[in-house]
């Protein structure tokens, strides 16, 4: 193989190289157009607030380039729009994935925070709210979104304390109901004693009283014996005499 055409083999391979750079360089501009294309489609319906439609578009720009930012960021805020907080939250964690430029950034940890609050997740939407005035100090908005969400947190943790501190004052009001009644019950279980034990020794007959009572008895029954002698003799005196 000469020298000349070893060159001109070098020369078709670089050819095809910058021919192969250039088709993707076109292809992508291409599809950026045409991904900016239905972004701007989808910003005239989000100013119309048709934003079911506004997200269609802005999903179909996705669908020609999956790492425009832009679209992603405005498809969560027609979700946003549409009240589908967590989905729009999605997008914006998307977008901040992205997203290299430090305001734009920002921007969707704002929106971020804005899901968040919505979603009456108050933690998280603080914490989104301080990494977006990281990145841009000077948006206003994030910095009064936090202290609303901040005083909202402390309102809800402060309601929380004294729903807490009421159920525990409920949890002790029973305690001491409980251990009244147990406490009268055993005062009634005692009094019942109390009035049923006179009752036994009234009933009951100490044995000086039985020997007593026994004596009495066979002094008794001696006596109707001694009365029915005496009645036998007088019936058979009377029976014995004679009639006149």
């Amino acid at each position: 193989m000469t020298i000349k055409s070893l060159i001109r083999g070098k020369s078709v391979i670089m050819f095809l190289l910058i021919l192969l750079i250039r088709i993707s360089v076109f292809s992508h501009t291409v599809c950026a157009q045409a991904d900016k294309k239905f972004i701007r489609q989808g910003n005239r319906e989000y100013e119309k607030s048709r934003y079911s439609e506004s997200e269609i578009l802005y999903r179909k720009a996705l669908d020609k380039n999956k790492q425009s930012a832009d679209a992603v960021f405005n498809a969560g805020d027609a979700l946003y729009k549409q009240e589908k907080y967590e989905d729009a939250g999605k997008q914006f964690i998307e977008n901040i994935n992205l997203n290299e430029d430090r305001n734009k950034k920002s921007a969707g940890f704002y929106n971020l925070g804005n899901s968040f609050l919505k979603s009456n997740k108050l933690k998280e939407s603080i914490d989104a709210y301080k990494n977006s005035l990281r990145l841009n100090p000077q948006n206003l908005e994030a910095k009064y979104n936090l202290a609303y969400a901040q005083d909202l947190l402390q309102q809800q943790q402060q309601q929380q304390q004294n729903q807490d501190q009421q159920q525990q004052k409920q949890d002790k009001n029973n305690q001491d109901q409980n251990k009244e009644k147990e406490q009268d019950q055993s005062d009634n279980k005692e009094q019942q004693d109390q009035q049923q034990q006179p009752q036994q020794d009234d009933q009951a007959i100490s044995k000086e009283d039985a020997e007593r009572i026994l004596n009495a008895l066979e002094n008794d029954e001696k006596n109707v014996q001694e009365k029915v002698k005496l009645a036998k003799a007088a019936k058979n005196r009377v029976r014995s005499a004679k009639n006149w």
